[in-house]
């Protein structure tokens, strides 16, 4: 129940109101009066109390640890769970996460914005919302996250139904309607503003990746535990995330190889974005970088045509061929008369 709609009769109560006021109208540049905290105490809870009152609990609160700070202006609460710049940045985590859904991101901002105090609202007022069609459409992905983590946390497979998209721009099952994947879960992860799930598959002995919104009816298979990632083969030294979130930057599954790039020394900062700083530059001219890194095949073609006009994948010469194939069908679309 929120404090607003009660109508305090207890003294024991002036603490918690006196705190609640703290928090939601001062801060360094917003201080409030004895006899201001007195006026709101009066308006909003119908209470009566001298200034002496005021401060004998103002006192109480800072013996419990509380930072209210006092100046010629009058009393603030200096130290918060999270300050502005922090919640600024909870937002915008929610604004860029496809992740969930449209009205989901909506009541997540709000919550956000009741951890700040009055005047916090007016400092993002000007924050654009993300399109409600950015967001994903699949109403089960919180639960999704919910039980997955349930999964992880107790060692257990769990089944769902993986799907994508059909014409009528609704999920639908990729396979037969009644097909689950089986699979142990390891990791959730974020990547490129999407949650993602790496797991084994009870049919393969490697690691996938799967879109958590495009999973639906999670199901925690009690009786059975998840295969631990040091029995697959790939993984039977260890496994290291960051590097493996490095090789993998549009999550295909596959295991990464040694590749060879030609750079414009300018797209430099776009290699450290997408990859990190494990990589080897082996020749470094004036007008190009050589470099070495690991990362999955797929991966690469992809982010090869991206940058293809300021980087050339030198090896391996599989990688080569697919991105000539790839150019030529791109080249032969825009070349039609």
């Amino acid at each position: 129940m929120e404090l607003e709609n009660i109508i305090p009769t207890d003294k024991k109560c002036l603490n918690i109101l006196i705190l609640k006021i703290l928090r939601e109208y001062t801060d360094e540049e917003h201080c409030l009066t004895q006899q201001a905290i007195l006026g709101i105490l009066h308006s909003k809870y119908a209470m009566e109390y001298d200034r002496r009152t005021i401060k004998a609990n103002i006192d109480s609160l800072r013996d419990l640890g509380y930072a209210i700070e006092h100046t010629a202006s009058g009393y603030y609460l200096s130290d918060r769970e999270f300050d502005d710049a922090e919640l600024r940045m909870l937002i915008d985590s929610v604004l860029f996460n496809k992740s969930i859904s449209h009205v989901q991101a909506d009541r997540l901002i709000k919550k956000l914005k009741q951890l700040g105090n009055a005047y916090f609202p007016s400092k993002v007022k000007h924050i654009c919302h993300l399109q409600a069609l950015q967001h994903n459409s699949n109403p089960q992905t919180m639960l999704n996250i919910d039980r997955i983590s349930d999964a992880i946390a107790g060692n257990k497979q769990i089944s769902f139904t993986y799907n994508s998209y059909g014409s009528d721009l609704k999920l639908h099952s990729r396979r037969a309607a009644n097909y689950k994947y089986t699979v142990s879960p390891y990791y959730l992860v974020a990547n490129n503003g999407r949650y993602y799930l790496i797991a084994n598959h009870s049919h393969h002995s490697d690691i996938s990746h799967y879109r958590v919104d495009k999973i639906t009816d999670v199901c925690i298979l009690g009786d059975t535990p998840a295969k631990p990632l040091r029995t697959l083969p790939e993984y039977a030294n260890g496994y290291d995330l960051p590097r493996h979130m490095a090789e993998h930057i549009y999550m295909f599954s596959g295991k990464g190889i040694s590749i060879t790039l030609r750079i414009e020394p300018f797209i430099l900062d776009e290699i450290i974005d997408w990859f990190g700083k494990d990589f080897i530059i082996t020749e470094n001219r004036e007008d190009s970088l050589t470099l070495e890194l690991q990362c999955n095949e797929e991966a690469m073609l992809y982010w090869a045509l991206q940058y293809g006009q300021y980087a050339e994948v030198l090896k391996p010469e599989s990688l080569r061929s697919k991105l000539k194939a790839a150019s030529i069908r791109i080249y032969d679309k825009y070349n039609k008369q």
